[in-house]
């Protein structure tokens, strides 16, 4: 899983890089829909697994064909309809409509290589619902979302397990998307409720604007102090010196539960992900790899021990012209870099570290 999370993130990387070049179609699926599905483990080359312009023949209309369909065993499972980068996706619901009532597939995607829509049909059988149930954006990655994106890949493929969460999944998603549209413009329906929750007068016109903005106050402070109570709790719960609760390390770790509370948008780069893989090696006598985690945020890239914040390792700052690395020692000591290379000079420094929490 963690060999993949960096794989999608790579990916994402390279198409902010290069999007702004690709004005067609056929470019789209080049250099960015195929390198998506071979993330996602399948042989774009082989055509008894992965097969473009696949035909699905709509009623006496021959000769129709869908971009690609992912095979098993003769027979699609997934069709896939690719449009350039720069379409927009809602106007084509139709078109993949048609073909999936023709083929055995069980699920449809529709992408324009930055967006990938998933469809099924959950409403009735064998008629592809006009929502999608999972939506991925390789360009807005949420950790929920590569969760849901790695039951497609080909190694853990489930159509019965996928087709069991698909319900699920889709009306969380638009239950996250509605609470989303309430939290920066609640609708007055939705005012309205809540106000007769709490107020037991009438709910005038004026009443109901007056309320919007409390609404809005509560819903902010409500998640704040959420957030807060979990990481106080948290931190009572964590046996550590008291030199190591430090106001520097308690504002981090909250900075860092506020940025991912948020989900702001974090483009993790290939030069991070190489001072992760250097690091890692650094450690292949002193550790298991498999205890090597990373977290990135907007300020600066984390690699832990144990997945876990209490433990982590150093820092690397990779986003501004003056590179560094620090440590987690008593001091947090910081040297400058010039490249990623530079990191082996540390490798004695990295071991001492990361052997305090072993």
């Amino acid at each position: 899983m963690e060999k993949f999370i960096e794989q999608v993130k790579t990916l994402s990387s390279r198409i902010e890089k290069i999007k702004d070049t690709i004005t067609t179609e056929e470019a789209t699926k080049t250099a960015i829909i195929l390198p998506f599905f071979q993330t996602l483990g399948y042989d774009i080359f082989n055509p008894e697994e992965f097969i473009p312009e696949f035909t699905a023949d709509v009623g006496i209309k021959k000769g129709e064909k869908v971009d690609f369909a992912i095979m098993n065993e003769n027979e699609p499972v997934i069709l896939i309809e690719a449009k350039s980068l720069n379409e927009n996706l809602q106007k084509y619901d139709s078109q993949l409509f048609r073909y999936f009532g023709t083929t055995k597939a069980k699920f449809a995607i529709l992408t324009n290589g930055i967006k990938y829509r998933f469809y099924t049909d959950l409403e009735e059988k064998n008629k592809m619902d006009s929502s999608p149930f999972f939506e991925f954006d390789l360009l807005d990655i949420k950790e929920s979302s590569l969760t849901e994106l790695a039951k497609f890949r080909k190694n853990s493929f489930d159509l019965e397990n996928i087709f069991t969460t698909a319900s699920e999944l889709k009306y969380l998603n638009k239950l996250k998307n509605f609470l989303n549209e309430q939290w920066d413009n609640p609708s007055e329906e939705y005012v309205r409720f809540l106000v007769s929750q709490v107020y037991d007068g009438i709910k005038t016109k004026n009443k109901i604007e007056e309320f919007e903005p409390i609404i809005k106050k509560a819903f902010k402070q409500f998640i704040n102090e959420l957030v807060n109570n979990k990481l106080n709790a948290a931190l009572k719960n964590t046996n550590i010196e008291e030199d190591r609760s430090s106001q520097e390390e308690v504002a981090a770790t909250i900075e860092e539960q506020m940025e991912v509370n948020q989900e702001p948008e974090i483009v993790t780069t290939e030069e991070e992900l190489e001072g992760y893989v250097t690091i890692k090696l650094l450690l292949k006598d002193t550790v298991d790899q498999e205890r090597v985690f990373y977290r990135d945020n907007k300020s600066y890239f984390n690699i832990l021990l144990d997945d876990s914040i209490r433990k982590w390792i150093c820092r690397l700052g990779f986003n501004t012209s003056n590179k560094y690395i620090k440590f987690n020692d008593d001091d947090r000591t910081t040297f400058k870099i010039e490249n990623v290379s530079d990191i082996v000079k540390y490798k004695d420094k990295i071991i001492e570290v990361t052997k305090r929490f072993i």
